[in-house]
């Protein structure tokens, strides 16, 4: 991506005045260099929004997160080939999420269906519904992580209530706990989901529109709901983990037991022999 490749034309999506735009949200790695991005031309700053494709406009943040609008199947792929020297551990399949956008200048501003209905498409309007479809984009790679934590701690439970011994429980447990609190700690201090964008502050009149898309897409609920599950997966491990010690502490207290008992029977044996 240079300074060449992403010149910034007048504003394509006002240029255009489109009255139906598509957008589409990638969760494409763990996070996005956009410090190696400052020398690229650019309309915005805080989220970064750049030019994608002949007339289609992309914003980034720093979590992973891509949005696009109005960019066509091939120059979304192609963006994404330029974008990857930037992608810090990029997943090898990106979450995504779409919407359209419906731009009609006496509409009442919010969400009808799979649309997204707005007066205008300035730049700050596409970066509100950016932010809540980013969020919700991560929000759906979480809940999807937290299942398969789900499915992998179960047979690892089951196993354990059958009394089955194995070390390589411990260390599964230990690593689920471990990527348990590792995803907590990305969505709440990293990506911030529960936080209203820096934009707001510049233009609290949007403040209506971001919180009516906030509610739609339920960011606050499926946040607290992912809070329980992570806790309630980190909880089963730990407490699965302590029932694996303590089987492992029991042994270790009969061998013990077993020892003295020997002990004592050596020790009786010998007063036998000697009396005799």
């Amino acid at each position: 991506m240079t300074d060449e490749d992403h010149a910034v034309p007048p504003y394509p999506l006002a240029k255009a005045a489109k009255a139906n735009i598509g957008a589409r949200a990638l969760l494409v790695g763990e996070r996005l260099d956009l410090r190696s991005l400052e020398g690229v031309e650019r309309w915005a700053s805080d989220p970064v929004t750049l030019s994608a494709g002949a007339c289609g406009v992309a914003v980034l943040f720093r979590y992973g997160a891509v949005v696009l609008f109005d960019v066509a199947p091939l120059e979304e792929a192609e963006f994404l080939r330029q974008l990857r020297p930037f992608i810090q551990q990029p997943y090898p399949q990106p979450e995504m999420e779409s919407l359209n956008l419906t731009i009609q200048p006496d509409v009442n501003e919010g969400m009808e269906g799979n649309t997204v209905r707005l007066i205008d498409p300035a730049i700050e309007r596409i970066q509100v519904v950016a932010a809540i479809l980013s969020k919700s984009t991560v929000l759906a790679w979480y809940e999807a992580q937290i299942r398969q934590s789900f499915e992998r701690i179960e047979p690892l439970a089951v196993d354990l209530e059958r009394a089955s011994r194995s070390h390589r429980h411990a260390q599964a447990l230990l690593r689920y706990i471990g990527t348990a609190l590792l995803s907590e700690h990305n969505m709440v201090g990293r990506v911030e989901v529960v936080e209203k964008p820096e934009l707001l502050w510049e233009h609290p009149e949007l403040e209506r529109l971001y919180l009516r898309l906030e509610d739609e897409f339920e960011i606050q609920e499926r946040h607290a709901a992912l809070e329980r599950k992570f806790e309630l997966v980190s909880r089963t491990a730990q407490t699965a983990l302590e029932v694996l010690r303590d089987r492992r502490n029991l042994r270790v207290e009969w061998y013990i037991v077993i020892l003295i008992v020997v002990e004592i029977l050596l020790s009786l044996y010998q007063l036998v022999v000697r009396g005799t």
